[in-house]
């Protein structure tokens, strides 16, 4: 299938995501509790600000403001029936950024989880997951996504069902999981697990990796850990900017727009192909990211000691695969 992905992929070494979405609203006066979809009606400007400000900062592709646009989570808010609508919104709002760019900018419907748990363990069943991420699907297409964007996903059946979705919708996806418990998603999948279940899917993703979790440095330690299983689908990384700490109310991420030039440089030595950010990731930190990956040269595979070095150590001893002999030990507090 042709795309602006994959046409932009197979001319460039590297392409540059965007930021984080709920930290950069909040800096807006998004409130705690509040449905973040419900700007894209409300405060349109607001968010067409935020993709401005990632394409501005080189980012080449961004994602939609529709995380949490499916009827699951919007039901919370009363709004289960108008998550078509609001994800349609995010979409032609940044279809319209995208369009007015004059450079080549991929629009990403981003599609989070149900927030459900999947039977056999919880209630929702694999057909009612797939009409829910269908329904936003068609939504996002409707807007004018070029690519779907799974995103934070723990469990490997949600995956499958977006997978399954995404095909009935007729449209080409990325899809990403968060390793953020030891090296393992909260489910227990492991880098290797991903890699495994990708790659036997019907409808593969065009790339697929890890994002958010608990830092830079745990996150390209997954990025290794696909890289060893041979696979030669394109990666992402989309990382945290540092850990996140309780300061005056408010949750601060520590990296620095200089630590987070070092991490997109490792992550594409690491053997990443789409490099971005996730929590904390603000427009300057995209912008020493881009000038990094454009001035230094690529190297080669870093290890994980050169991993902590630059970046901080790990949040635990174990990667999630059950070889942790030459992980380095901890020093860092515990995420906050």
């Amino acid at each position: 299938m042709t795309n602006a992905l994959t046409k932009m992929m197979a001319t460039r070494d590297w392409i540059l995501a965007d930021g984080a979405t709920g930290t950069n609203l909040f800096n807006m006066g998004l409130e705690s509790g509040d449905a973040p979809e419900f700007w894209n009606e409300r405060h349109p400007d607001r968010i067409e600000l935020l993709y401005r400000q990632a394409v501005d900062a080189g980012s080449d592709l961004f994602l939609t403001n529709s995380f949490g646009g499916n009827a699951a989570r919007l039901k919370l808010h009363g709004a289960q029936g108008r998550a078509r609508e609001l994800s349609r919104i995010a979409a032609e709002i940044g279809r319209e950024v995208a369009d007015r760019c004059d450079r080549a900018v991929v629009v990403a419907g981003s599609v989070g989880p149900t927030g459900e748990i999947m039977a056999p363990m919880g209630a929702l069943t694999h057909e009612l997951a797939v009409e829910i991420f269908h329904e936003q699907a068609e939504g996002l297409k409707e807007g004018g996504a070029d690519v779907l964007w799974l995103e934070t996903i723990s469990a490997p059946e949600e995956y499958k069902a977006a997978a399954e979705a995404f095909g009935l919708a007729g449209m080409p996806w990325c899809g990403t999981m968060s390793f953020d418990t030891a090296g393992r998603t909260m489910m227990g999948v492991t880098s290797s697990d991903m890699v495994t279940m990708v790659e036997k899917l019907a409808n593969p993703p065009l790339a697929y990796g890890a994002n958010c979790g608990v830092g830079a440095s745990d996150l390209l330690r997954t990025v290794l850990g696909f890289v060893a299983q041979g696979s030669e689908r394109p990666l992402i990384a989309k990382g945290n900017a540092g850990i996140p700490k309780y300061h005056d109310g408010h949750i601060h991420y520590d990296g620095t727009p200089d630590l987070m030039a070092d991490y997109a440089n490792l992550a594409r030595d690491a053997g990443a192909t789409i490099i971005g950010g996730c929590c904390g990731t603000m427009p300057e930190h995209l912008a020493k990211m881009r000038a990094a990956l454009e001035s230094r040269p690529r190297g080669p595979r870093p290890t994980l000691e050169q991993i902590t070095e630059a970046l901080g150590a790990f949040s635990s001893a174990a990667d999630g695969t059950g070889d942790d002999s030459d992980a380095p030990r901890r020093t860092r507090r515990r995420r906050a």
